[in-house]
């Protein structure tokens, strides 16, 4: 028999299997409107975003390639050395680092040297060139430390810097060849031969019975000639002849002693004038009491008559102004006797100078009539024709720069990228490529974004292992183009346009390995000052007024609308200004 506390266990335990198995059956169970309900798809909620507070910072990405920039084919603009034999490379260009002065490469065993300058070398430089070539050429000189003045000139001084860079570099400048030398010497021997053809011909026509006389007669003239103006230089430079100067030194001294009369004159008249003047005292009386009578008065004194006196000084200032007046009339006499004489002497020149044409023209008269003037005519012109040819060919006689062993580059030092010929073979193409020094990142940007572009924007430069350096933006569009198809729009992806962009990194350091690779960059074309209030930009609509706003969620049902004023835009977000704070939710999708 069970006791009852088992058999209320058992009872308990069946009422909850049974309500168990109720409660899931019944939660299996649906009516037709749970089942609808359920399958009904819930009601949309509102994608939101918060308002933040940040610095906003708009860039322009660019794709590209890091790589040395301004690549150069170096092509020579003629032959090396002096002969137009084969040009062979006899030392090929070596890629590295190109330096003002530096020997690129050697021709036939000519070096070729690298200067800098924006005039391609295009000819021989020779004695008397003039151009800009050779001034940019005596520039790099002068930078060199060959003091070469910058005329523009081909001239000695130039030539002895060169002559002096050349050996510095273990070379000689090109020097005339033996075939040029004899050319010289043929024209010197052709000057010689022309100059004594004309001194034979010429002393023929001098020796004729009708033209000695002459010839005499018009040495005698000129002789005449130079005398007279002797004569008459002679006389201008003097202002008086021997006889006039003792003339004038007479009057002088008689001038001098009337002065002296008349200064003795007055100093008498003076003196008696004085006297007449002064009392007479008489003699002193001496006492010894203080009782003594007065002094008697003085007595009066006889006058001296100064009539005598002033009658000699009348005198003696006659005399002076008589001598004045001769001193006068004998410088005048003088200076127009020196007048006479140079208009004499003049007439005197004038006649020589009458004499000496007369004598030329009778000459020339007479050796027009001569039958060996034309002999002496032909052999004036077979000289100044000698002599032409001679001066023309000494213009470019002597060092010389050859047009091949000159290339001029825009900017150096340079980096030789890469040798366009080898040792032995023909120089008839481009002998390098030569870069600048320094990297640049070439890429592209969209059309549409160019505007946003100015030279100087800060930028950086991002390689593939992520690791940053700081650029410079240095040019795009045209100024970018490295060549002529470059400076045309490229067609970018969907048929868009792209223009060419340069960017240059503020240092290059931790770049040399990297010549070559793809980097991307990034250029800052704007930035907010401080941290300011942004929105993503699909949370900015624009109403049928024009304005634009934000809607701003005020509860999990309910929204209203914020006009706002936007700014920067960069990564998605917008600046926006208005009634909105930090940490307030925009709706960017939803019902």
């Amino acid at each position: 028999m069970k006791s009852p506390r088992k058999v209320l266990i058992g009872t308990v335990a069946c009422v909850i299997a049974t309500a168990g198995v109720g409660w899931g059956v019944s939660t299996r169970l649906r009516s037709p409107a749970d089942e609808a309900a359920l399958r009904t798809p819930p009601k949309a909620s509102l994608i939101t975003a918060p308002v933040e507070r940040t610095k906003l910072v708009s860039t322009v990405v660019v794709s590209g390639t890091l790589e040395y920039g301004s690549p150069l084919p170096v092509t020579l603009a003629g032959v090396v050395g002096g002969s137009d034999t084969t040009q062979r490379a006899t030392r090929a260009p070596r890629p590295g680092k190109v330096v003002e002065g530096g020997v690129l490469m050697e021709v036939n065993g000519r070096p070729v040297f690298a200067m800098s300058g924006k005039v391609p070398m295009h000819r021989t430089i020779g004695p008397g060139a003039k151009g800009a070539d050779v001034k940019q050429l005596q520039r790099a000189l002068r930078t060199l430390g060959h003091g070469a003045r910058v005329t523009g000139v081909f001239d000695p001084a130039t030539v002895a810097a060169v002559t002096k860079f050349y050996a510095r570099k273990g070379y000689e400048a090109q020097q005339p060849t033996l075939e040029s030398r004899q050319q010289l010497d043929s024209l010197r021997k052709a000057v010689q031969t022309a100059q004594e053809t004309l001194v034979t011909e010429q002393k023929a026509l001098d020796q004729g019975g009708d033209v000695r006389p002459l010839k005499l007669k018009l040495g005698n003239a000129r002789a005449d000639l130079k005398a007279a103006r002797r004569a008459y230089d002679e006389a201008k430079e003097r202002s008086h002849t021997t006889e006039d100067d003792a003339k004038i030194e007479a009057a002088d001294v008689a001038v001098r002693a009337a002065e002296e009369r008349v200064l003795q004159a007055e100093n008498d008249l003076a003196a008696a004038v004085k006297e007449n003047a002064t009392p007479d005292t008489g003699s002193p009386t001496t006492t010894t009491t203080p009782a003594a009578t007065p002094a008697p008065a003085p007595s009066p004194k006889a006058s001296v008559d100064t009539t005598l006196l002033e009658l000699r000084v009348s005198n003696a200032r006659a005399d002076l102004e008589s001598a004045r007046r001769a001193y006068g009339r004998i410088e005048e006499e003088a200076r127009l006797a020196r007048g006479k004489r140079l208009t004499e002497l003049s007439k005197t020149v004038r006649d020589a100078k009458e004499a000496v044409a007369a004598a030329e023209q009778a000459l020339r008269q007479a050796r027009s009539l001569s039958p060996v003037k034309l002999k002496v005519a032909n052999a004036r012109k077979d000289l100044a024709a000698a002599r032409s040819l001679m001066a023309e060919y000494q213009r470019t006689f002597g060092t010389t720069i050859p047009p091949g062993e000159l290339v001029f580059l825009p900017k150096l030092p340079a980096r030789l990228h890469k040798a366009g010929v080898k040792a032995g073979e023909n120089v008839d193409k481009a002998v390098a490529t030569v870069t600048s020094s320094s990297f640049v990142v070439t890429g592209s940007v969209e059309s549409t974004e160019i505007d946003l572009l100015k030279e100087g924007l800060d930028a950086v430069i991002e390689t593939s292992s992520g690791k940053t350096y700081p650029a410079t933006l240095t040019a795009f569009g045209e100024k970018a183009a490295l060549s002529t198809d470059e400076a045309k729009p490229a067609e970018g992806e969907e048929g868009m346009s792209s223009e060419p962009v340069l960017i240059s990194p503020v240092s290059e350091k931790g770049l040399k390995g990297l010549a070559g690779t793809a980097v991307t960059a990034k250029v800052t074309v704007g930035a907010t000052d401080t941290e300011v209030l942004v929105v993503p930009v699909a949370a900015v609509t624009t109403s049928a007024d024009g304005k634009a706003r934000v809607r701003v969620e005020v509860s999990p049902d309910r929204t209203k609308d914020v006009e706002v004023r936007t700014g920067l835009t960069a990564d998605g977000k917008v600046e926006v200004t208005g009634d909105l704070k930090e940490g307030d939710r925009v709706v960017v999708s939803g019902a």
